[in-house]
């Protein structure tokens, strides 16, 4: 039987962390959680609540919270789940802290903007000595904290690894598969929140479920056309960590790409709906590299380039909407 990893912290204290947290725990880990706030680090430990990220959720009292990453970083096995645009500069953090030999996970969505890294190309950069992982997957972080039935993907070319991570994190609700492919996980995670953001931004505008429909579809087009280019493998594209996802978060407001692109569909100013959340939308940080990766490798991503200018509030939503109901009738494997 595969030895599980025992000590285990999460860096990242938002809804996924806290979630991943509450995993961990359940699966009979000793897990600690870094948070910047010490109004998070305080819930946790004396109420056992993210009241900021994840709040009305009670948490495992084995999960214990520290705003010192010094202590978070003594540990067998290491959660990474800062925003993607904030994971370089979380990892250097804790560069100097790290357990010698200790694998570190990716859970971040995203691609790093300016650099056009994704996130194993990030942990490449910072930490080279430390083989990559990544979990990704559809998943919604209250849903997983409750312990409802979820699967997602442990991507890493070290098999024993993978094997090790799904052993220290597995339950019967929370399942996850593991495959090799790096590249495919990592686009499939970023691309999908774009893709979300033209869903909410539909059904904002009350377009149908037509509309959402082939949003869905014409956009794993653009996730597969991409992922392909860069290496990845078709079938983790089609997988959990690809299709599986861009399913789940386009279809549902719970996602904070979904609802944020509904609430400029609706009308609303992005400035206004931003000044509400303490989340990220990380398809809104992400948008602009995802379209310089297309361009770096001449694929098309009408969607996505939509999505782009109408968050860099460089086009109308509904002057984006009629550019892309006016392109040009083609085969629809093109």
């Amino acid at each position: 039987m595969t030895q599980p990893y025992q000590n285990v912290t999460v860096l990242g204290a938002g809804a996924w962390g806290t979630a991943l947290a509450q995993v961990a725990a359940a699966a009979g880990r000793d897990v600690l959680i870094w948070a910047r706030e010490d109004e998070v680090v305080q819930g946790i430990n004396q109420a056992h609540e993210n009241t900021l990220f994840l709040p009305g959720q009670k948490l495992n009292p084995a999960v214990r919270a520290t705003a010192d990453i010094a202590e978070a970083a003594k540990a067998d096995l290491i959660l990474a789940v800062p925003p993607a645009q904030h994971m370089r500069s979380v990892l250097r953090s804790a560069r100097p802290h790290l357990q010698l030999g200790a694998p570190l996970v990716l859970c971040a969505k995203g691609v790093e903007r300016g650099s056009l890294a994704l996130m194993t190309d990030v942990l490449r950069e910072e930490l080279p000595e430390i083989g990559p992982a990544v979990l990704s997957g559809p998943g919604f972080a209250k849903d997983v904290a409750r312990g409802l039935p979820t699967a997602i993907t442990i991507a890493s070319p070290d098999a024993a690894l993978a094997q090790r991570i799904v052993a220290t994190i597995g339950l019967p609700t929370f399942r996850p598969y593991f495959a090799d492919d790096l590249i495919g996980a990592e686009i499939g995670g970023a691309v999908k929140n774009v893709i979300a953001i033209a869903c909410g931004v539909a059904e904002g505008r009350k377009l149908g479920d037509g509309a959402r429909a082939a949003l869905i579809t014409r956009g794993f087009a653009e996730l597969t056309r991409l992922g392909l280019a860069m290496g990845a493998k078709a079938e983790t594209l089609s997988g959990l960590c690809g299709l599986g996802d861009l399913v789940l978060t386009c279809a549902s407001l719970t996602s904070r790409n979904t609802s944020l692109g509904a609430a400029l569909g609706e009308g609303r100013a992005l400035k206004d709906i931003l000044a509400e959340r303490r989340s990220v939308a990380e398809g809104m940080e992400s948008a602009p590299a995802v379209v310089a990766l297309a361009a770096k490798y001449k694929v098309e991503m009408p969607i996505c380039q939509a999505v782009d200018a109408i968050v860099g509030e460089r086009i109308s939503i509904d002057d984006a909407i009629t550019a892309l109901l006016s392109r040009p009738f083609k085969a629809e494997g093109v």
